[in-house]
């Protein structure tokens, strides 16, 4: 029995075609991808110097940046596959059944992209307002798909899933025009309590930052075995507050001290329940 003679050279050629075949479509994927890349990169320039020209919100800015480079990354995708004879179609419908299961396993992660969405809409702070949301006190730096960063005081960056944010109380210190002071000051008893308010509510007024309207209220909040205790409320705008705050406290204890209003025992409890 004779064997049939093996045509070398015809598969070289399938091999070689194929291989062609498969470089082109290579080498095409790569041109697309960087091709794509650099549209999208020129697209969301574009995007963001429009909004920046409107002059936006730059919460709303980045969150539609955001979504527009997620879009368009995943349709740059689906072109390059479909580059290599994959239905695009079916590839949309895996996408999408995919999709649905990670959904399911990862139901934490869809509702922090729904609570970013609430805040998007109902923006109950924007980048900027100091806040207590989910815990965390501190200025907002940055609203994302799944998570707001929030600064705080002591300059640390701090990542709270939107969701947490969202189903938690939220208190904005920026919203308003103004923020009102509310500190508790201790004299001795016997005093001349009135001399004190007037002359309290001079100094209190001239401390920079604070406002004249509403004007600063000094009055007698309560009694005790010391003596009278004072509230002492001036107003100011947000972003003055801490400034305003500790230069309060000085000038409460230094104007007391020299006109001898205080108690004795002044560096412990001239100031109290703050």
């Amino acid at each position: 029995m004779t064997l049939p003679e093996i045509d070398f050279t015809r598969i070289q050629n399938i091999i070689l075609s194929a291989v062609t075949d498969i470089g082109l479509k290579i080498i095409a994927a790569l041109l697309i991808w960087f091709i794509g890349r650099a549209l999208i990169q020129f697209t969301i320039k574009l995007v963001r110097a429009w909004m920046e020209k409107r002059v936006l919100d730059p919460t709303l800015e980045n969150y539609v940046v955001a979504a527009i480079a997620v879009t368009l990354n995943i349709l740059l995708i689906i072109g390059i596959l479909g580059n290599f004879g994959l239905q695009t179609t079916s590839f949309a419908a895996l996408f999408a059944t995919l999709g649905i299961t990670i959904g399911a396993a990862w139901a934490g992660l869809l509702a922090n992209l729904a609570a970013g969405i609430f805040l998007i809409v109902l923006r109950p702070f924007k980048v900027g307002d100091f806040v207590i949301a989910g815990g965390i006190n501190g200025n907002i730096t940055q609203i994302g798909l799944f998570s707001t960063t929030i600064t705080t005081s002591d300059n640390v960056a701090t990542l709270v899933g939107n969701n947490k944010i969202f189903g938690d109380t939220i208190q904005n210190f920026s919203s308003n025009s103004y923020r009102r002071l509310n500190l508790r000051v201790q004299l001795t008893s016997g005093v001349d309590y009135q001399a004190a308010i007037a002359l309290l509510r001079e100094k209190v007024a001239a401390i920079p930052g604070v406002l004249s309207n509403p004007a600063v209220v000094i009055d007698i909040g309560d009694l005790n075995l010391v003596g009278p205790v004072l509230v002492v409320r001036p107003c100011c705008s947000a972003f003055d507050y801490t400034p305003v705050h500790f230069a309060t406290n000085k000038v409460i204890l230094e104007t007391l001290e020299t006109a001898g209003f205080a108690p004795k025992m002044t560096g412990q409890n001239l100031l109290i329940n703050q």
